[in-house]
């Protein structure tokens, strides 16, 4: 005989308290969650990186870096930054891949989806060049789980008056007003 949960604050009539989820998260953990599902997708050597835009709790669009279509991914072709020996976070046009966010707007340009008005939630602050095209992109706000060294970036947003929200449990190098909380 199966049991039900008929006591207040069960969730629902009839559902087992068993099979009840321990920790339901919120919208912003859900939507940050599946960016990093996303980035799963990236054939990047040096970081994996997925974005997902989010209107009205419903989603748009998603990206992820790596190289536009039909070019070799860096696992055939290999990491020309790699090669180069460039440090993470400099020299970013010395890269083959096109960045998730920019992916992600790229793809719903693609079809005929306006991310105007959207959340971007993705796994690491956007770049100098990323933050750029999201404020003409129109994007209102932007949760990451992780920060990142572009300093340049997170002001830029910061003075449209678009706020980086970190949420997650990695390190965070930029806080939400552009200011390193690393020590040289």
């Amino acid at each position: 005989m199966r049991r039900i949960c008929t006591e207040p604050g069960c969730g629902v009539l009839g559902a087992r308290k068993d099979l009840m989820p321990k920790h339901r998260p919120s919208w912003d953990e859900y939507f940050l969650k599946i960016a990093e599902e996303v980035a799963t997708r990236s054939p990047c050597l040096r970081r994996s990186v997925g974005a997902v835009f989010v209107r009205e709790k419903q989603i748009l669009a998603t990206g992820y870096n790596g190289p536009p279509k039909g070019v070799s991914h860096c696992s055939s072709a290999g990491c020309i930054r790699e090669k180069l020996k460039i440090p993470s976070g400099q020299r970013l046009d010395i890269c083959r891949a096109i960045h998730a966010e920019a992916n992600g707007i790229i793809q719903a340009a693609a079809h005929g989806v306006s991310v105007q008005g959207s959340t971007l939630y993705c796994t690491t602050t956007p770049c100098f060049g990323c933050s750029k095209a999201l404020i003409n992109a129109g994007i209102i706000r932007i949760v990451v789980s992780e920060g990142y060294s572009d300093e340049l970036g997170t002001c830029m947003l910061n003075e449209v008056g678009i706020h980086v929200e970190v949420l997650g449990n990695k390190e965070d190098p930029i806080t939400t007003d552009g200011e390193s909380t690393t020590q040289p």
